[in-house]
This record gives structure tokens, sequence and C-alpha cells, in this order.
């Protein structure tokens, strides 16, 4: 992976959740994006990083040098990707994620709620795998 972008809120100094999570495979780019209760969008190459986040009321821009563990994907090979559907009893209830497996680490890219989510390593027990191989 070379790189991982995020829509940062200059304002308070934080990552927007709200925006798509960009990964880039050395240009190829895949575009996760969770909004609502139960709402995933997956594209490709439609968000450009270098172009301005247009969103009313706030200033956002993009960037692809947040947090460590981010980082330490970069150059890392892709190994698996998995849809992972929520099982368990609350609210979230079959919300979908999408994770990217690694040598070194897991990204899993979930819905928190009307939001995007980052976690690292292997995801909780109560997803059942979905693998796209």
């Amino acid at each position: 992976m070379t790189h991982v972008w995020l829509a940062w809120d200059v304002q308070d100094n934080e990552w927007f959740s709200d925006c798509p999570v960009l990964l880039d495979f050395a240009g190829e780019q895949v575009e996760i994006n969770h909004q609502k209760f139960d709402d995933l969008s997956i594209t490709w190459n439609t968000a450009d990083p270098h172009q301005p986040v247009l969103w009313p009321g706030f200033d956002l821009q993009w960037r692809h040098d947040m947090g460590a563990e981010l980082h330490a994907l970069q150059g890392q090979i892709l190994q698996d990707v998995e849809l992972l559907e929520w099982t368990g009893s609350d609210m979230a209830q079959g919300t979908v994620a999408v994770s990217f497996r690694f040598p070194d680490d897991q990204l899993t890219i979930a819905n928190a709620l009307d939001e995007n989510e980052l976690t690292f390593g292997p995801p909780e027990s109560r997803y059942q795998r979905h693998s796209l191989r």
C-alpha cells in the first residue's frame, strides 16, 4: 500500500470521519465510506486527494501522514480483503465492514453509526467473515 488518505479537520486538528477513507495501492485507489446506520460505499479512483475537500462549514484537507499505525502499513503488500458482517445483537447487527490484511497488521474500516471507524489487528469475534478471494 502506498498511502491511506483521511479528510482532516484543520480547525479541530482531527480526523473528519464522515468522509471516505482512501487506500492507495500504487495509483489504484479504493475508497470506503460508511454513512447512516447501514450504508456502505466502495468505489475506485473517484476521489482526488490532491483536490480540496468541499464540505460546507468545515475546513478540510486530505492528509496521508496521520497516525503511526496507518504509516506502518505503507509499503506492505495486501494479502487479503474480507467483508465482515456484524452478528452482535445490538443495533449494528448486519452492518458490513471492510477489512484489509497485510503481513504485519490488519486494517478494518467499519460503520461507527453514521461515520467511519478504523481498527487495527484481528477483527472482533462477533464478525462473520466473507473472503473476497
